[in-house]
């Protein structure tokens, strides 16, 4: 049914719209030309879509998707938490919580893969945790400056916020998603590696370097 759809549509379209004879054609023929479209569009075969839960996990396609971000920043976050330089910091600085960055996470990967939601993963598993204090990076911390600088003109003395009270990070985090296929006729393993390290920002030291790795099966 499908396939004598699609034949009869590409036939009609191209009578209709691809040879020049036919523009010549009498009202009459135009107008049976076009019911004959209109019939077949109402015959498009049409999709079951149902709503379900955001926690539920589905691998259709084995590429990386939401569910391997989540879990893998959980795992990082988790692995980075728990290593010597939180409590060395906290004992060097009377207990406080380091303030942390979370910078460009590169994907390396010959897939689209969107770092900024991996990224908002990691942020949100740290404010969970609650160990560590974090400021924002990049294109939202330029935001937050011209909203600040907006106010200096716009709002009410009161209201309006002061300069040079920004929270300086202590460390900064950041990495890349790696991956590697192994084919053989039409099955293949694909194996990611995400990479993280946290850098101390004023001596430039590593304190932490982390991985997890994910891997694959895909079977046709």
């Amino acid at each position: 049914m499908i396939k004598k759809y699609y034949f009869w549509h590409i036939i009609c379209l191209k009578i209709y719209l691809s040879n020049k004879k036919i523009l010549k054609m009498n009202k009459i023929f135009k107008l049976f030309a076009i019911a004959i479209l209109l019939v077949l569009n109402a015959c498009t075969p049409t999709r079951e879509v149902k709503r379900v839960s955001p926690d539920q996990q589905f691998d259709l396609s084995g590429r990386w998707n939401d569910s391997d971000a989540k879990m893998t920043a959980e795992s990082m976050i988790t692995q980075v938490l728990s290593e010597a330089w939180l409590p060395e910091y906290q004992k060097e600085n009377e207990g406080k919580r380091p303030i942390l960055i979370v910078g460009i996470v590169s994907n390396k990967t010959s897939e689209h893969i969107s770092a900024e939601t991996f990224i908002k993963d990691l942020e949100r598993a740290f404010l969970t945790d609650r160990r560590v204090r974090l400021v924002q990076a990049g294109d939202k911390r330029e935001q937050l400056r011209g909203e600040r600088a907006d106010q200096q003109d716009y709002a009410s003395p009161e209201t309006t916020k002061k300069w040079g009270k920004e929270l300086g990070a202590d460390f900064i985090l950041q990495g890349s998603i790696n991956s590697t296929v192994d084919s053989f006729n039409k099955d293949k393993v694909v194996n990611y590696k995400i990479n993280l390290e946290l850098t101390n920002l004023e001596t430039n030291e590593i304190v932490w370097i982390g991985d997890k790795e994910i891997k694959k099966v895909i079977s046709n």
